[in-house]
């Protein structure tokens, strides 16, 4: 199951994302927000964050104006390593590299064509482990991560 969830700024593209999430035949679960209405992003990115760190959900797609935000929220989260992508190399290399299992898009920065790329680039990638696996485990033996 894939979290998904945006802020005002994010609403547009995670509409969308879920649209594609359908036609993929992929699972998800929607923190909201359900609206363009003004919101803040940290209401809707911890919990969907929250639920990849404790294995309700796999995966994370969690979108706001710029991903700064979302991203930052993401990654205060226990087991998240959330990975900002402006493009489908960035995606790819999230997965490949730091098993990046939450994915922060900026709304307002790319266009939907790229992001839909980014999304469906991002969920294929596999998580090459190796070498990458001793990193990531560091990275969660630093306090408080």
């Amino acid at each position: 199951m894939i979290a998904i969830a945006s802020d005002h700024a994010g609403f547009e593209f995670k509409e969308r994302a879920r649209q594609l999430l359908d036609q993929l035949n992929l699972p998800y679960r929607d923190f909201g927000t359900f609206s363009p209405d003004p919101c803040d992003y940290p209401d809707f990115a911890y919990p969907a964050a929250k639920s990849v760190s404790t294995g309700e959900c796999e995966k994370g797609i969690v979108i706001c104006g710029s991903g700064i935000g979302a991203s930052i929220v993401s990654n205060k989260v226990e087991n998240v390593r959330a990975a900002l992508c402006m493009t489908a190399e960035m995606a790819e290399l999230s997965r490949r590299h730091n098993n990046a299992n939450v994915l922060n898009l900026g709304g307002r920065l790319v266009p939907w064509d790229v992001a839909e790329e980014i999304i469906k680039v991002w969920l294929s990638t596999p998580f090459e482990g190796g070498r990458h696996e001793r990193r990531i485990e560091k990275i969660h033996s630093l306090s408080g991560c």
